[in-house]
């Protein structure tokens, strides 16, 4: 069975919740003297963070939706959550942000540049992808004119691809800046 984007966006959120929650857990509290026994998990407290976990999640899940990131839609008689547009870009935004971290300096010292010119009625666009640039590690040269010395042109061309903004972006490898 495939499992849909959103679905996977979804529970690797719940995941990582999850896992937060086992960290902030394992902190010794006052309290916590009494979750564990002798060694042995109180099954009274192991239920409590369980719930306390899923609530967590649930308030999560409305938030998402208050604030437009997701919706409910009925599917075969079954609910399913979606992500909208505007959840879509943010995932994505946050996805680069994580992966800025490992970016690594091009082998061969060039440098990549990127020059757009993104008509004014797709103006979202355009913000969504100088927000991503940023968050790939370019920098402005110019007003649309970017540059980076990141090895992220797969990255790059995957985003411009996604959003159909490859008609609008030039992309060069740049020896010297000089």
């Amino acid at each position: 069975m495939k499992v849909s984007i959103t679905d996977k966006f979804l529970w690797d959120i719940y995941k990582y919740l999850e896992k937060i929650g086992d960290i902030v857990s394992s902190i010794p509290k006052k309290r916590e003297d009494f979750y564990h026994l002798g060694g042995i998990k109180n099954p009274v407290f192991e239920i409590y963070r369980k719930e306390k976990s899923q609530k967590q999640f649930s308030d999560f899940i409305r938030w998402l939706k208050s604030n437009n990131y997701i919706k409910v839609k009925n599917l075969k008689g079954k609910e399913a959550f979606m992500l909208t547009k505007k959840g879509l870009d943010r995932a994505i935004i946050a996805r680069f942000k994580v992966e800025e971290k490992n970016f690594q300096k091009r082998k061969d010292g060039k440098w990549i540049m990127i020059i757009f010119d993104i008509p004014q009625k797709l103006n979202k666009s355009r913000n969504l992808l100088r927000s991503i640039l940023k968050n790939l590690g370019y920098k402005m040269f110019q007003q649309s004119v970017w540059i980076t010395p990141y090895d992220v042109s797969d990255k790059t061309e995957e985003l411009l691809q996604f959003y159909s903004l490859d008609e609008f972006v030039k992309i060069f490898l740049i020896e010297d800046l000089n």
